[in-house]
């Protein structure tokens, strides 16, 4: 990591020197001395400006001891009192990444025993009742008082409501890194964690490491891994945990709490037809429901779609919308960005229509069809209501991977 060095003593014109810094990041502290703001861009231009060595950028290298930890974390996020989804799946994930998983439960102490179904090796429970509500500070005290006791090498939080609020407080805690919405996780010399994210709007792969800070941290979505089967017989141990006054602490008092009903989303939709840009009109958005209908399934879209008001924002597939995993998919008119194939490309099986049989969509599809949704849609839909197969449904070129 890089560091810029100011030499004070070579200094002789504190606010002539301090002006070099177009990002004014240079400040001048009650003694005199010229200080380097959080405003640093690390441009070097004041280094560059300098005449006798005032100002240098040197490599500040931060040395661990790995050996101190070991094994892999999991946050147990608690929902309406019941384990969210996402943490069986991290379990998996966290299982195959080490040798030895841990799980950190605060609060909603019942739940403890289900999570040694999926292959904890350790649950942490902070039981306290007064933790079963989140609030942010307690919360973040308690995952301190863990890491201090079990001491991962790499911890994994579900990319839930209060998850992403939980997260980056906790790294800036501890004065580690935090990876958001990660696709993939690798492990490489037994410690060091691989993150695996798309960047600059999905047009590139991000691998993401923080070899000198441990914990390495990172989030993951729900429906990204898949979670392992429940084991029928429990292994694994439960280790209570105290929290004290001071973790308890906090600026907010949690007066009541009220049940909110719950939304249908299209995460738990095992079928979805997903509406993209070759969809000419908002009106024409019935044809792709229609068939969703049909199927006993739910509609979807991209992010375009959403953006123009043609769908609930809640439908969107994709990085900036919701990651699905349904036994069947059928895009409709559907590019396939990368943006919106990180989504989805973990369904059952996915069926693209698009008139171009060069569309990036048929890279992730397993059956594509080259032709036009407007004449395939009404003839599969008149086929089902009808009885047929579904053959012969409209002039299409069927492209098979």
């Amino acid at each position: 990591m890089k560091k810029l060095v100011i030499h004070n003593e070579k200094i002789t014109d504190a606010k002539k020197f301090a002006a070099l810094c177009p990002f004014e990041a240079l400040e001048i502290e009650g003694n005199g001395a010229v200080a380097v703001g959080a405003g640093c861009k690390m441009c070097g231009i004041c280094v560059k400006a300098s005449e006798n060595g005032e100002a240098e950028i040197i490599e500040a290298r931060r040395e661990i001891d790995k050996s101190m930890w070991s094994g892999a974390a999991v946050y147990a996020d608690v929902e309406a009192d019941r384990l969210h989804p996402v943490t069986f799946e991290l379990i998996g994930k966290a299982r195959e990444l080490a040798d030895k998983v841990y799980v950190l439960l605060i609060g909603n102490a019942g739940c403890a025993g289900e999570l040694l179904h999926y292959g904890a090796d350790e649950v942490y429970v902070y039981g306290d009742p007064r933790l079963d509500n989140f609030q942010i500070e307690p919360y973040t005290a308690v995952f301190e008082d863990f890491i201090a006791a079990a001491r991962p090498s790499a911890v994994l939080v579900g990319a839930t409501q209060v998850g992403r609020q939980l997260a980056p407080r906790v790294a800036a805690r501890l004065r580690t890194g935090l990876t958001a919405d990660c696709t993939r996780l690798m492990m490489e010399n037994g410690s060091d964690l691989i993150q695996i994210r798309p960047a600059f709007g999905g047009d590139i792969m991000a691998e993401i490491v923080t070899p000198a800070h441990r914990p390495q941290m990172a989030t993951v979505r729900y429906k990204v891994m898949s979670a392992p089967q429940r084991n029928p017989a429990a292994s694994g141990k439960i280790i209570r945990r105290d929290s004290n006054g001071a973790m308890l602490a906090s600026g907010m008092e949690v007066l009541s709490v009220e049940k909110k009903e719950r939304a249908k989303t299209i995460e738990q939709a095992e079928i979805i037809v997903a509406a993209g840009r070759g969809v000419k009109t908002k009106a024409d958005l019935a044809l792709i429901t229609a068939l969703a209908e049909r199927l006993g399934g739910e509609l979807a879209c991209t992010r375009p779609l959403a953006e123009r008001g043609w769908a609930d924002p809640r439908r969107q597939i994709g990085l900036s919308g919701r990651t699905v995993r349904p036994k069947l998919l059928i895009a409709c008119g559907v590019s396939g960005a990368v943006q919106f194939t990180a989504g989805m490309n973990n369904a059952e099986k996915i069926i693209a229509i698009n008139t171009d049989r060069d569309a990036p969509i048929f890279k992730t599809a397993h059956y594509g069809i080259v032709g036009d949704l407007y004449e395939i849609l009404p003839r599969l839909l008149h086929k089902m209501a009808n009885g047929g197969d579904g053959e012969h449904v409209g002039r299409c070129e069927h492209v098979i991977r």
